[in-house]
């Protein structure tokens, strides 16, 4: 799969994995000049002391609320990337910021040596919230994906009977679910991966989209435990599938007694438009895997979804974590899976998305270098042709002058994801903002 490791790559630097025209390159590693003194100043200590493996766009918050956050001179933002979907919820929601309080001033951490009185309780809401056997807590999304990953292989060898150290993996071309070395193993992105061989064995690429690769893939090879997937790809531009993708992979996966993970750390907890985006089509994956905003944005919690049949294939001291399952991550994720539902973000971004999409549509139809509007619920992106230097990082810093903070992804897509609890008129707000940019009078 890296067999292209000895070509010269363009070196990229955002944390999007853009692949940045050189001139862009150059300012990755200078901080981008500040609108004022204050904010030059905390630009200027995270560049000194910082390593340098982020872009970002030149702007210094402080303050979030609900859809919008300020900076720190007081001047206030929509927030249209949402944390990568860490805030479905709305920044510092006071039910999920009451829960991180309460929890905070009794017990924190126990570790795992030892019982505590919220996991039990966390975990048997979280298994019958999403209809699973048993979760097993981490913290961030990428140790879900190690986590199903270590499941998926777990189960080969228990359950399936792949000889020992042969399981396969499958995953889509264009995924993105860390920077782990398991995760950048996976990739297909010379960006992810260039400069930190050698790899991960056992994995392997097909088409997104594609059923007849992945069947092609199956039959090749009798090894092959599991296909991890993104329901929708996120970091690849918002590459929605066609309407019945999920549920022929799944039945596939049936077929050759293949795993289905399904990676929802972005695509989940009410960002498409429904609370799992797997739903749209109707299909229950092997494993699921939660993270962003299952803590609202306030505290790094993941967690990993299976049946007892493929969860109870690990035993004690084969996987774990210090801070997975501890109490103030079971209190906040218990808090933040309760606002997504009492709160009916799941619809609201269904609803929200549908007129998103329509505005950035007659924005396209005034403004001939967005090429394509794409999406599902508040899961959207548009793609920019470049106008000389004017690409989708000068897109993104014009946004951020009207209002409106985006990030590009890949050169020339800008993501769109706000929090799940915006509003109509902040939608149209927005749009109009945005539409001042892109529409040149």
């Amino acid at each position: 799969m890296k067999s292209a490791m000895n070509k010269s790559l363009k070196t990229v630097c955002n944390a999007g994995r853009s692949a940045l025209p050189r001139a862009v390159v150059s300012r990755c590693f200078s901080a981008e000049r500040m609108s004022s003194p204050a904010q030059q100043r905390y630009a200027d200590l995270e560049e000194k002391y910082g390593a340098h493996n982020y872009h970002p766009i030149p702007v210094v918050l402080s303050k979030g609320k609900g859809m919008s956050v300020w900076d720190v001179d007081g001047n206030k933002y929509f927030d249209f990337l949402a944390a990568y979907g860490a805030v479905n919820q709305g920044h510092c929601h006071p039910k999920i910021v009451e829960a991180l309080v309460e929890q905070s001033s009794k017990i924190t951490l126990t570790s795992r040596a030892f019982y505590n009185d919220c996991l039990g309780e966390y975990e048997e809401f979280v298994t019958k919230y999403f209809g699973y056997d048993k979760v097993l807590p981490m913290n961030s999304g990428v140790e879900g994906g190690e986590t199903a990953c270590k499941l998926a292989r777990k189960w080969a060898y228990t359950v399936k009977g792949v000889p020992a150290n042969q399981a396969v993996i499958v995953f889509a071309k264009n995924n993105f679910w860390g920077r782990t070395m398991a995760a950048i193993s996976s990739s297909d992105d010379p960006s992810a991966y260039e400069g930190f061989g050698p790899f991960m064995p056992g994995y392997v690429n097909v088409p997104y989209n594609d059923v007849d690769a992945l069947e092609k893939k199956f039959k090749e090879d009798s090894n092959i435990c599991a296909f991890m997937v993104e329901p929708v790809q996120g970091e690849a531009g918002v590459v929605v599938p066609d309407d019945g993708y999920m549920s022929k992979v799944k039945a596939l996966c049936e077929k050759y007694n293949v795993l289905l993970i399904a990676d929802e750390v972005q695509t989940g907890l009410c960002r498409t438009g429904t609370m799992l985006a797997v739903e749209h089509d109707g299909v229950k994956p092997d494993i699921l895997i939660l993270g962003k905003a299952l803590s609202g944005g306030v505290y790094p919690i993941s967690a990993v979804l299976a049946s007892d049949a493929v969860m109870l294939t690990i035993h004690p001291g084969e996987h774990g974590s210090t801070y997975g399952g501890n109490p103030l991550a079971c209190h906040v994720a218990t808090a933040a899976l309760k606002v997504l539902r009492d709160e009916n973000m799941a619809e609201n971004s269904m609803k929200m998305g549908k007129v998103l999409r329509e505005r950035l549509r007659d924005i396209k139809d005034k403004c001939p270098s967005i090429t394509t509007v794409r999406g599902r619920g508040l899961m959207n992106a548009i793609e920019i042709t470049p106008e000389g230097d004017r690409d989708a990082w000068q897109v993104c810093l014009e946004f951020k002058d009207v209002g409106v903070l985006a990030k590009p992804t890949h050169g020339h897509i800008i993501r769109l994801t706000p929090p799940c609890c915006i509003t109509e008129e902040e939608v149209h707000e927005a749009a109009d903002k945005m539409e001042s940019v892109l529409v040149r009078k």
